[in-house]
């Protein structure tokens, strides 16, 4: 084989593993959209002080904290794994909180440990899907949008998260059942 050859299949080779690469990425989170399980993910207020970052919305969820046994030992920043269930109204609600990846369980989903406050035994912890993104004409008012909703006791704000076997995708922010997307297009 001659050089030109050998640096002609190289080459084949790089750019099938540059477009495999991100292939794979998008068919896991499709994958976890198809056949993952659903959370709808209660909205907290965020801190109206709290300046735009970027092109995303800024999330914060109710449930933060979670009870877990006395004497546990936690690591800030550690991973945790959150084992979810639905409430009555079907949001998600975590029943147990793991520190090694459970076996034989789907629906969980893997978070940072925060702070372990020992006088009342629990864990604050830090979801991974705390930020939106969207196109960025749209994000300030995407924002602003859900401060107000979520500031707003009487507006049901939330996360709409597929889960599947620890990984989330985070597919939209709902107010009211109405896709944050639709309530900007609305506004305007």
């Amino acid at each position: 084989m001659d050089k030109k050859k050998i640096i002609f299949i190289g080459f084949c080779l790089v750019v099938m593993a540059q477009l495999y690469v991100p292939a794979k990425m998008i068919l896991d989170r499709d994958d976890i959209l198809v056949s993952g399980t659903p959370y709808k993910f209660k909205a907290a207020p965020i801190d109206p002080s709290d300046p735009f970052r970027g092109k995303y919305i800024v999330l914060n969820f109710e449930e933060t904290t979670v009870p877990v046994p006395e004497g546990s030992e936690w690591t800030y920043n550690s991973v945790v794994y959150l084992t979810l269930t639905k409430d009555s109204s079907g949001y998600a609600s975590i029943l147990t909180v793991h520190q090694e990846e459970p076996n034989g369980i789907n629906n969980y989903i893997q978070a940072k440990a925060l702070y372990y406050k020992t006088s009342d035994n629990t864990l604050s912890i830090e979801y991974p899907f705390n930020r939106y993104y969207m196109e960025e004409s749209k994000a300030q008012d995407a924002e602003d949008l859900y401060r107000n909703f979520s500031a707003d006791s009487t507006q049901v704000t939330y996360a709409l998260v597929y889960v599947k076997n620890g990984e989330t995708v985070l597919k939209d922010v709902m107010v009211n059942d109405k896709s944050i997307k639709d309530l900007v297009k609305e506004s305007k």
